[in-house]
């Protein structure tokens, strides 16, 4: 995003900018602070600081969004949570995304079959996006809420879309993330992700070894639209524990075959069947 604001990147992304209304970039990114806040919501002056602008501006932001039932005004305070309105747009967006719903009964068979929490994600401009849960029989959950963008280079769903992409793309959306470490174990050097990327498209499936979370493993792989392109990714998350290398690469194997299944349902081939993924890092 240009500057921060929300614009789009690309070659055009300038032309794009000159469309960029600031204040609206402003409110949406007020949402997202609060989303990222605690659920008791967050103080007027955490707001501002956090949006870089004066207590006057960020109050004015706060009530044209409350008013919209976009934000809630929480007593005492004044303290700003999310509103309702989104609960209605999150539920409309969803439906709009019939992509969850083809592959709710694959994610249902992968985590009755693996024990472990699956989701599925489509590709946001080489962000991985999540848009469906099954959480695993077990008792442990993974509450990370849908339709967040998340880093790529740290994920196992993020790291097998990047594999299907140039190695110029690639660069730039690290460039974009600035391979910030999540934990010891993050890749952050651009050569060492590109060996791991070159590993990811030659077997078919990523691993995310505590990379993201200390202590979670989680193992993703791609699924194919009609025309061959990477149509989103699904994956696998769970404890870690002692869990050896052998198992790992066991479940990418199972997770490469239930990807396939969803590439099926969707009209495209099989991993197994493309000379290269689509868009291949050559």
């Amino acid at each position: 995003m240009a500057g921060g604001q929300g614009g789009e990147a690309g070659p055009d992304g300038e032309a794009a900018d000159r469309y960029l209304v600031r204040s609206v970039a402003r409110a949406i990114r007020l949402i997202n602070i609060v989303a990222d806040g605690p659920p008791e919501g967050q103080p007027l002056s955490d707001l501002a600081r956090a949006l870089g602008a004066s207590k006057s501006t960020t109050l004015a932001l706060a009530r044209t969004l409350t008013s919209c039932n976009l934000l809630r005004d929480v007593r005492p305070g004044p303290r700003y949570s999310l509103g309702t309105a989104l609960i209605r747009l999150g539920d409309i967006a969803r439906s709009q995304l019939p992509l969850g719903d083809i592959c709710r009964p694959v994610l249902t068979d992968l985590a009755q079959l693996t024990k472990m929490t699956s989701r599925v994600a489509i590709c946001d401009e080489g962000y991985p996006v999540f848009i469906e849960r099954v959480d695993g029989p077990g008792s442990v959950r993974f509450h990370t809420p849908l339709g967040q963008r998340e880093v790529p280079h740290a994920s196992a769903a993020g790291k097998a879309m990047l594999a299907t992409m140039p190695e110029q793309r690639v660069r730039e959306i690290c460039d974009q993330t600035g391979l910030r470490a999540k934990t010891a174990h993050t890749i952050t050097d651009i050569g060492s992700l590109l060996a791991n990327l070159a590993l990811v498209e030659e077997r078919g499936f990523a691993v995310d070894d505590e990379e993201d979370a200390e202590g979670i493993l989680c193992v993703g792989a791609v699924f194919y639209g009609h025309d061959g392109s990477c149509a989103g990714a699904i994956s696998i998350t769970g404890i870690k524990g002692d869990l050896p290398a052998w198992r790992a690469h066991e479940l990418g194997r199972t997770v490469r075959r239930y990807a396939d299944k969803i590439s099926e349902l969707l009209g495209g081939p099989r991993h197994a069947d493309l000379a290269a993924p689509a868009g291949a890092r050559a």
